[in-house]
């Protein structure tokens, strides 16, 4: 792990980890006091219960959120029982890692390990990153061992209090456990040389003159954050072309923050009806499925199906998509060499930028600045060719106007499709 350090910017984009963004990994060893083994009686398991939170309670563009489960966890309950108490989190955006091949990638790229008692917890606190305690049971641990010190030194996280406050402190005072460091290892970068020696001297054979290699750790296949749980949205017009986007997925509660809300439901969400509900509707996928017909005529379907919703956005690739608004204007979003954000994120971005009142002719102009967070954005906006055909084979934009709004809901786009308002707050629903 520690020779993988100089490629940790790697695993983390083969994680989806964008500029700005924290990687936050929960590790659960396999253990009846473990994270995910700490219910006691009740059976009321930390880690079903903290995943749906941290993926909801910490900005979706903001942190990345992963996990890596013992093999006996996969092994003892099943798969299918661990991927259905962790569903809603991986709708959320949960990244899943393999436990046996790609948990030391997860580890290098990681800002916050967040565990227990087990030994990739301790792995990371000796690689110098911040690991922080959900479950510590003292007992069962040998009080001599370098791990119960640090069990007993460790900061804890409170998962009866609110999760970003803590994680950004965590991170922010946070200062290497020396510990960790000198138990693992006393003299870091030597290991293969001086374990080949041992096993050599063991056998009584002599060892080879050629020098000790390691075998380099592989770079996993991508896993970019998919979210299918409903998005809670919150913007905010800035100086200049610039718009500031704040997303949550599935909160508990209404986020708190300044400026506008509005709701981004991916077409494969769980529950339907926030598609009715919905002013964004997205979905990822190759701009030539043949399954979905071309993103403008899916977005134009999207619309009709929909008469509610402001923005329908076909995300082509890691940095474009192709928007539809509801007066029919068919955009393409791309994002500038320094831009890595989620494409669905843009799209929410100009729906907040046409929901003010503000011109499509300035957004083909200057293009939008979309902040996460700390992080800029630049976005160029082109006009896209209408590919939306129906099976007459003539061109049909959607309606210009929405029927009355169904009862409860925002009357944002009954008064003018071609200009929704800022400012409202969709109902929410369940995931």
């Amino acid at each position: 792990m520690l020779a993988a350090r100089p490629y940790r910017d790697r695993f983390r984009r083969t994680l989806g980890v964008g500029r700005g963004q924290r990687l936050v990994l929960l590790n659960s060893t396999w253990s009846s006091q473990s994270l995910l083994g700490d219910g006691g009686d009740d059976g009321d398991d930390s880690l079903p219960a903290l995943l749906p939170r941290l993926t909801s309670e910490l900005p979706a563009d903001e942190y990345r959120v992963a996990a890596v489960l013992h093999p006996n966890i996969w092994h003892g309950h099943g798969p299918g029982q661990v991927r259905a108490w962790l569903d809603r989190a991986r709708r959320s955006g949960l990244a899943l890692i393999d436990p046996l091949e790609d948990w030391r990638q997860a580890l290098v790229a990681a800002d916050l390990v967040i565990g227990d008692h087990g030994s990739v917890t301790y792995y990371a606190a000796a690689l110098g990153t911040l690991a922080i305690l959900g479950a510590a049971p003292l007992e069962s641990l040998d009080p001599d061992a370098p791990i119960a010190d640090f069990v007993r030194t460790a900061p804890r996280l409170d998962t009866r209090s609110p999760l970003r406050g803590q994680v950004d402190t965590l991170i922010e005072d946070h200062t290497p456990q020396p510990g960790p460091m000198h138990f693992t290892s006393s003299v870091p970068g030597e290991s293969a040389a001086r374990l080949r020696r041992t096993f050599y001297e063991l056998m009584g054979a002599p060892e080879p003159s050629r020098p000790a290699l390691l075998v380099p750790l592989p770079l996993p296949a991508p896993e970019p954050a998919r979210r299918t749980a409903p998005l809670r949205v919150l913007t905010r017009l800035r100086a200049g072309a610039e718009v500031a986007v704040t997303r949550y997925a599935d909160p508990v509660r209404e986020p708190a923050g300044a400026g506008d809300a509005h709701l981004a439901a991916h077409e494969d969400t769980r529950d339907p009806g926030q598609l009715d509900l919905a002013d964004v509707i997205f979905r990822d996928g190759s701009p030539d499925d043949a399954r979905l017909g071309p993103p403008g005529r899916w977005t134009a379907e999207v619309l009709a199906r929909h008469p509610h919703c402001a923005l329908a956005a076909y995300v082509t690739g890691h940095a474009s998509c192709v928007v539809r608004t509801r007066d029919g204007s068919l955009l393409r979003l791309t994002a500038g060499a320094e831009a890595d954000a989620d494409p669905a994120a843009y799209a929410s971005a100009i729906h907040a930028w046409l929901a003010a009142g503000r011109t499509r002719a300035a957004l083909l102009a200057d293009g939008l600045t979309v902040r996460t967070g700390s992080t800029a954005h630049h976005v160029v906006v082109t006009a896209e060719v209408d590919d939306a055909v129906p099976g007459d084979g003539t061109r049909q934009a959607p309606p210009a106007t929405s029927p009355t709004p169904p009862a409860g809901r925002s009357t944002a786009h009954a008064d003018g499709a071609d200009a929704p308002r800022a400012g409202r707050r969709s109902p929410r629903t369940g995931s």
